[in-house]
């Protein structure tokens, strides 16, 4: 089988359980998986590489990776979210809620999506996409695409239509409900498990499945036992969106008398296999005075908390903290969950929000962060062939060019990562053996043309505003604008 030997200043290895550096190191790749990490490799190689003053790590693991066009510029000045599209008036819901994307156009925005996740070195993801512009939920045909798409970009993958019971909605004077239809969302569980049991293994097994119920808020009792007995079942993770704002937490204190923390382990929901973006909001911490055991809930069931930095700092919120919850013993893995689907930036946000709400430089390091990357996500997918580089892990690999004249100087390469690099240092991508990104070329994909694409379909979305906001304003009164616009 054909060897290849990739040479570097730094190689992040893996040794007696974490991670290890290998200063003018070399690592050998056979096959799908990782042959040799360290110095002077003892066998022949058919092709060598040495990518110099650089490092070769592993790849990242993106467990609420973004699979859609982003709209969080829609709201990231426009605010209240009720009154500017972001949550369904009741006249949009009574009507009957359109799909906003064609299939072709859904398929072009995952296709889209994977290769700014594989550019920004992510070599697993698990991706999420917006409901709000959806009829209901998603469908077993996109997700086929979506697998087709993850296998020619060569992208590890593990895909589930996102399903839900519910939906929020904003009435006349402004005020929040939910509508509720069950069968529906079970119905969607139900497709969901096809999708798995069909699409699981695929593309040599870099295409795995998942369950996502949508968000906890927008389920039944029902739909998530059932959802969790699939998930048990099936043996894929499932993740939930939960405790991610304060209108969640006490909503579902309202509607069913529990914490979301409670609520799910009443029900069984909580398992080693759960995954839960965001956990920010639970007992005693960001203004939620009812008293409980949320994190300890959430930690003895073994669920792993998936935080994303990035797009909670984006709303003024943040994890109170990293530090607090990993000393808790809490399972931490990361996401990207918007755009950029940068996991280098988002280290760096996470690292910097820990440190500030802890009012302690010391509350965390750059290995923190850089572990949870990898090896968190990693462990919380069951996964110990994924997230570091051993002999016998998978061969997923990304190469970071310390040259980079905004690299700075450096003492230590991770912490350099975490003070200077973005998704625009990685060089080079390799996933189960295979070289996806050389050189920062994706193979038969034009990112421009893409960009220009993607655009178009953004603009066709924002012209179709006025029909799902509060009051049916036009477009140009539901977007502000940064200064006035001189034509």
């Amino acid at each position: 089988m054909t060897v290849t030997l990739l040479k570097a200043r730094w190689i992040v290895g893996h040794e007696n359980d974490r991670h290890c550096l290998h200063e003018d190191g070399e690592i050998a790749v056979s096959g799908d998986s990782v042959l040799f990490v360290g110095k002077r490799f003892p066998g022949q190689a058919d092709r060598v590489v040495d990518y110099g003053h650089a490092l070769v790590g592993p790849g990242f693991i993106d467990l609420d990776a973004l699979s859609d066009l982003d709209t969080t510029v829609l709201g990231f000045d426009n605010q209240p979210p009720a009154r500017k599209g972001r949550v369904w008036p009741r006249s949009y819901m009574d009507a009957g809620p359109i799909e906003m994307y064609t299939r072709e156009e859904l398929a072009f925005q995952k296709r889209y999506a994977f290769t700014r996740l594989i550019r920004g070195g992510i070599t697993t993801a698990l991706p999420i996409a917006s409901l709000f512009y959806r009829a209901w939920g998603e469908t077993v045909e996109e997700f086929s695409d979506a697998a087709a798409s993850a296998a020619d970009l060569g992208l590890r993958i593990y895909l589930g239509p996102a399903y839900r019971a519910g939906n929020t909605f904003v009435n006349e004077d402004g005020t929040l409900d939910y509508f509720f239809d069950e069968e529906r969302g079970l119905a969607g569980l139900r497709d969901a498990e096809r999708f798995c049991e069909t699409f699981e293994g695929r593309a040599g097994g870099l295409v795995r499945t998942m369950l996502a119920p949508d968000r906890i808020e927008t389920c039944t009792p029902e739909l998530l036992r059932r959802s969790a007995a699939a998930a048990r079942a099936l043996g894929v993770p499932i993740r939930l969106h939960s405790c991610q704002s304060r209108f969640e937490y006490d909503t579902v204190v309202r509607l069913r008398g529990k914490s979301p923390p409670e609520w799910m382990a009443e029900l069984g929901f909580l398992s080693e296999r759960t995954l839960l973006p965001h956990g920010i909001y639970v007992s005693g911490l960001n203004g939620i005075d009812r008293p409980g055991r949320d994190l300890e809930i959430i930690r003895d069931s073994g669920a792993t908390i998936v935080h994303c930095p990035l797009v909670s700092a984006r709303h003024g919120q943040a994890l109170r903290s990293f530090r607090s919850y990993r000393d808790m013993g809490i399972r931490i893995g990361l996401g990207t969950d918007t755009y950029p689907p940068d996991m280098l930036l988002n280290m760096q946000i996470g690292l910097m929000l820990c440190r500030v709400v802890e009012h302690d430089a010391q509350a965390c390091r750059a290995e923190d962060y850089y572990d949870a990357a990898t090896v968190g996500g990693a462990d919380a997918l069951g996964r110990p062939d994924l997230g570091r580089l051993r002999p016998g892990a998978k061969a997923d690999l990304i190469v970071v060019d310390l040259d980079d004249p905004f690299m700075g100087q450096a003492t230590d390469p991770i912490q350099t990562l975490l003070l200077n690099a973005s998704s625009r240092s990685v060089r080079s991508v390799m996933i189960d053996g295979r070289f996806v990104m050389e050189d920062g070329v994706i193979p038969g994909v034009d990112e421009r043309a893409d960009r220009r694409r993607a655009q178009a379909q953004f603009d066709g979305v924002v012209a179709k505003y006025p029909m799902r906001t509060l009051g049916h304003p036009p477009v140009g009164e539901i977007f502000s604008s940064s200064y006035k616009r001189i034509r």
